[in-house]
């Protein structure tokens, strides 16, 4: 469950999976700079060279799931993992506020502040650390000279309104309409708007705004809007942030005394690794696409999961969990199918 997630969605729905990083507040209007079209505000983001910054991230999501009590959470979440099903979940439908920290392609912190905690993903080069004040849990991996650079935990979906933005951008194709939205001011900064809509009448989607800074194309913040909801149903943004280098020290991570630490490998360091989950597209193109994952390759025990029993309704064939941006159906012969679709395109699809 903790790298399936990713594996599940369409490039336009990953989104919906993501677990930290959202908006809290309405962006500003504001005049920027040129430039002033469309294709230039692409430009500009696609070559942004801020690879150093440190900031604030607030997080809010109105997917129309219900909140899970924290209670209900309790061992699942004890393992520290930011990526696991029950943090992903709860992230999903509880506000948060995270402190993250950049300096290039591996070194990166993220710092998810709940109340009277704090939970910690730290990637210092090749090291791979998480943290929970709550559980006073740690776990480390060590990832090989050849791994690529990205999120603090291999497993994490998009943590920072930048890796989120890109996501979009890079699904930005035919399938999409593009154009500028009115000028803002997002964390202090002036950001162009970039308003991606999609083509197709079959998806979710009504429309996600991107917040790109006028001067280094930075991305500051994404809004994502479900057809038939006014208000954005998922918001990621910076209310604070500077873009300088951090200090050194904010990467370096040591356990706490008296802290449980579990040794873990990184995904690709296991000899034996199962192959990944085949995703095979069932129809669509985009923002409508239907992917599924083969039965026999979900892991053992997600079918009998509480939190999918708790979250997921029965429906004609199997169980769905819905969200006003992306559908899941976990067939009864061990499917499962997503996509930022309708439920019936799903059944249509299993069919």
């Amino acid at each position: 469950m903790k790298r399936i997630w990713t594996r599940w969605l369409p490039a336009a729905a990953v989104p919906a999976a993501v677990a930290v990083a959202v908006l809290a507040g309405g962006a500003v209007a504001e005049t920027p700079p040129p430039p002033a079209t469309p294709q230039q505000v692409l430009a500009l983001a696609a070559g942004h060279t801020a690879r150093q910054f440190s900031g604030v991230v607030k997080e809010n999501a109105d997917l129309g799931l219900p909140s899970i009590p924290s209670q209900a959470l309790a061992p699942a979440t004890s393992s520290a993992s930011l990526g696991s099903e029950a943090s992903i979940l709860e992230l999903l439908t509880t506000p948060h506020t995270a402190r993250v920290y950049a300096d290039g392609p591996t070194k990166l912190r993220v710092q998810i502040m709940d109340e009277l905690a704090e939970r910690d993903a730290i990637r210092n080069g090749n090291d791979v650390w998480t943290f929970d004040s709550k559980a006073h849990a740690v776990t480390h991996a060590t990832l090989p000279a050849t791994a690529p650079p990205g999120n603090a935990t291999p497993s994490a979906p998009p943590i920072t309104p930048d890796q989120l933005a890109q996501r979009f951008l890079a699904a930005a194709d035919s399938t999409t309409s593009v154009a500028l939205g009115p000028s803002a001011s997002v964390a202090g900064k002036s950001a162009y708007t970039l308003v991606l809509t999609p083509k197709s009448a079959g998806t979710l989607v009504a429309s996600v705004q991107i917040f790109v800074e006028a001067k280094t194309g930075f991305p500051l913040g994404v809004d994502v809007y479900a057809k038939d909801q006014t208000s954005p149903a998922f918001h990621s943004a910076f209310t604070q942030l500077d873009l300088a280098a951090p200090a050194a020290s904010v990467f370096a991570f040591t356990p706490p005394p008296g802290a449980t630490v579990k040794q873990e490998q990184a995904p690709n360091q296991k000899a034996s690794r199962p192959a990944a989950p085949a995703k095979q597209p069932l129809g669509g193109k985009g923002w409508d696409a239907i992917v599924t994952v083969p039965a026999g390759s979900v892991p053992a025990g997600l079918l009998d999961s509480p939190l999918l029993k708790q979250l997921a309704t029965p429906v004609a064939g199997g169980r769905a969990l819905s969200s006003s941006l992306v559908n899941v159906l976990v067939t009864n012969d061990g499917r499962i199918l997503a996509g930022a679709v309708p439920l019936s395109a799903l059944e249509a699809a299993a069919k």
